[in-house]
């Protein structure tokens, strides 16, 4: 019998190659070199997890997203408490998704102060609109 192996240069969770080598089979696996790996790869990550949501939409791919998430505002010294609290700040001021709204147009009035309307751009494109 041959065996078959599979190449992977992705972040996996902390467990894995343990799980991997409970099972009988053998894993390469190391620590990020550096910071600026472990980032990149968390981005790649993120990106991974919420593909596989979008095509099966499910509590335990919902969970790898929050995980990634989570780990990602440590690394960027985020607490998890800040990002709850401008989660439920926006979402009292601006609301959530739930309502399905389409924003199709927005016809801006222009002001008689032109530093207004530079301002107001930059405020709207931090925010995200």
């Amino acid at each position: 019998m041959t065996s078959d192996t599979k190449r992977y240069y992705k972040l996996v969770r902390d467990k894995i190659p343990m799980i991997i080598m409970e099972t009988g089979n053998t894993c390469k696996s190391r620590l990020a070199a550096s910071d600026e790996e472990y980032a990149l790869l968390l981005r790649a990550k993120l990106h991974e997890e919420i593909e596989e949501f979008l095509e099966t939409p499910c509590a335990e791919e919902a969970a790898d997203i929050l995980q990634v998430l989570m780990d990602s505002c440590e690394y960027h010294q985020i607490s998890w408490l800040r990002v709850e609290g401008a989660r439920n700040k926006k979402f009292l001021a601006r609301g959530g998704f739930t309502d399905r709204v389409i924003l199709e147009e927005v016809v801006n009035q222009p002001s008689e102060d032109p530093l207004v309307d530079i301002h107001e751009r930059v405020i709207d494109h931090q925010d995200g609109v």
